[in-house]
């Protein structure tokens, strides 16, 4: 469409990053299965664009062929077409996928901004793995409206908000919330290109004189 931005608006934050703690990997698996349950969400109009679904099947693809960069890559270009206006919005917890673009505000109104280097970054960890668990609060919650069985995820899912509660971040929290996305990733349907096709089709058809 005429006027569809290709990169970040101008002041944009950065796309996600890995954290020092985690795997690349487990990186790209905690952003890959969240955007698919995304493109899940009741309110995309019946099959949502080929221009959401071609970013993530390529995600898909090259993820497993084990390009991780690429992976990466095309699902920035996801999460840059998230935020474009001209789709529905998506819903709380899948909103925060899109692009992040803060409002300008002079650097010392960020109230991380007096922490040293290693205080700023474990808040950085922190909000990333309470995202996660609302990400899969959402997911979990999503699927069983869809009529997915979910019910034996349920207990991962306790398990990361528990160890959240505690204040423990680390193997406990983590496997438990990457044991629901590995699961889901293998359960769900695909939605790259055998769901792309139909509305691709059908976009042409409307086309032909």
């Amino acid at each position: 469409m005429p006027g569809a931005p290709n990169k970040p608006p101008e002041g944009a934050a950065a796309a996600p990053v890995p954290h020092p703690k985690e795997a690349p990997a487990d990186h790209l698996l905690r952003r890959l299965v969240p955007c698919r349950e995304a493109l899940r969400c009741p309110g995309w109009r019946g099959t949502p664009s080929p221009e959401l679904l071609g970013p993530l099947a390529e995600a898909e693809r090259l993820f497993a062929a084990g390009d991780l960069a690429g992976a990466e890559g095309a699902l920035d270009r996801l999460s840059i077409r998230f935020a474009e206006p001209r789709w529905p919005t998506l819903p709380e917890p899948f909103r925060s996928l899109r692009v992040p673009i803060p409002a300008p505000q002079p650097p010392q109104w960020d109230p991380d901004h007096a922490l040293p280097p290693e205080a700023k970054e474990e808040r950085r960890w922190q909000r990333y793995a309470a995202q996660q668990l609302l990400l899969a609060t959402g997911s979990l919650d999503l699927e069983a409206t869809l009529g997915t069985e979910v019910a034996d995820l349920r207990p991962l899912l306790e398990a990361a908000r528990a160890a959240q509660g505690a204040g423990d971040l680390g193997e406990p929290f983590w496997s438990a919330v990457d044991g629901i996305w590995r699961t889901l990733r293998e359960r769900l349907p695909s939605l790259g290109p055998a769901a792309a096709a139909p509305a691709a089709t059908a976009a042409g058809a409307a086309h032909v004189p």
